[in-house]
């Protein structure tokens, strides 16, 4: 097994219109979609539609829409066996509205997600065993996130944080010394660290200062301008990874398809940058195309486009 994700699972409704509606007020919209979501989802699907192989740990409710959502993650070649059905909680969902400009907003109700803990770990255990990346997020309880990590790094396995949503409260000390790689957008470092990176040299400063909260490495994206990324590591390179320039149709799915990309790379033994590069260019053809887990751009598409810069 090449990569293990463990986190969130949702059913998404997601609206398209040419506005998003302000507080009070109601758009008509012009199309709508039903679709497997959730940032941990959404990643292992993108994982696997890069040519990996990838065990997703979950937790669904048991409802129409829980089994929606499995059924998706098997037609895109994820295993979910280590995945739990709650028969106490309702499957998560999300709501999603997305303007003409690509730009979203969304509501999650996480339902079973915040129920995913011990039980599950403890079962997928074994896939730890043969496992070369750890990709975690931030829609299921940070505690199960720090014992994930744990267990991976026991086992020489490299973590991969996705700090989204942005935290409410600060993230453990622990979490960060068991993280490999931290890969946060402007609004999550804003949240971590207070600091808006609006450019590639405040970008700079934001992974550096990851960097020193104990993480081995940091990649902090900021859109259109690129990424930065920093490392504790003797040996590794850092720097700028310069951005893809594309037509944006929807960013529901860009810092999913881009931690997909990082981790395929990763597991395949790519240098830091040679990984960050390749996550950005699975990034940049996710905008290009609607949905969430159905955005997700197939190996060959990843590498026409590297090819041709």
């Amino acid at each position: 097994m090449s990569v293990v994700v463990v986190g969130s699972i949702n059913t998404d409704i997601t609206s398209y219109s040419e506005v998003l509606p302000r507080i009070g007020e109601t758009v008509m919209g012009n199309s709508y979609a039903m679709e497997l979501g959730g940032k941990g989802a959404n990643q292992a699907a993108a994982v696997a539609r890069l040519g990996a192989k990838v065990e997703f740990v979950g937790r669904i409710g048991a409802d129409a829409f829980g089994e929606l959502a499995l059924g998706r993650l098997a037609e895109f070649g994820v295993s979910t066996r280590y995945s739990a059905k709650d028969p106490e909680s309702a499957t998560g969902i999300a709501v999603i509205g997305v303007d003409a400009q690509g730009q979203n907003a969304i509501t999650i109700v996480p339902g079973a997600n915040l129920r995913l803990g011990e039980k599950e770990l403890l079962e997928a255990l074994a896939s730890f065993e043969r496992t070369k990346v750890l990709m975690l997020q931030l829609e299921i309880p940070v505690a199960t996130c720090v014992a994930a990590a744990r267990a991976a790094r026991e086992r020489g396995v490299i973590v991969v944080l996705d700090p989204a949503p942005a935290p409410l409260a600060p993230l453990p000390d622990e979490l960060y010394s068991l993280i490999d790689v931290i890969t946060p957008n402007e609004t999550e470092a804003e949240v971590l660290l207070g600091l808006r990176p609006r450019t590639l040299e405040e970008a700079r400063r934001a992974a550096h200062e990851l960097v020193a909260r104990g993480v081995r490495a940091a990649i902090v994206t900021v859109g259109e301008r690129g990424a930065y990324v920093a490392s504790s590591l003797a040996g590794d390179t850092e720097g700028p990874v310069a951005p893809f320039v594309v037509r944006a149709v929807s960013t529901v799915a860009a810092g999913d398809c881009f931690n997909a990309g990082l981790a395929v790379a990763l597991s395949e033994g790519k240098n830091l940058m040679e990984a960050a590069r390749f996550a950005s260019a699975c990034g940049a053809l996710c905008v290009t195309k609607p949905g969430s887990a159905a955005s997700a751009p197939k190996r060959e598409d990843v590498e026409e486009l590297l090819a041709g810069t």
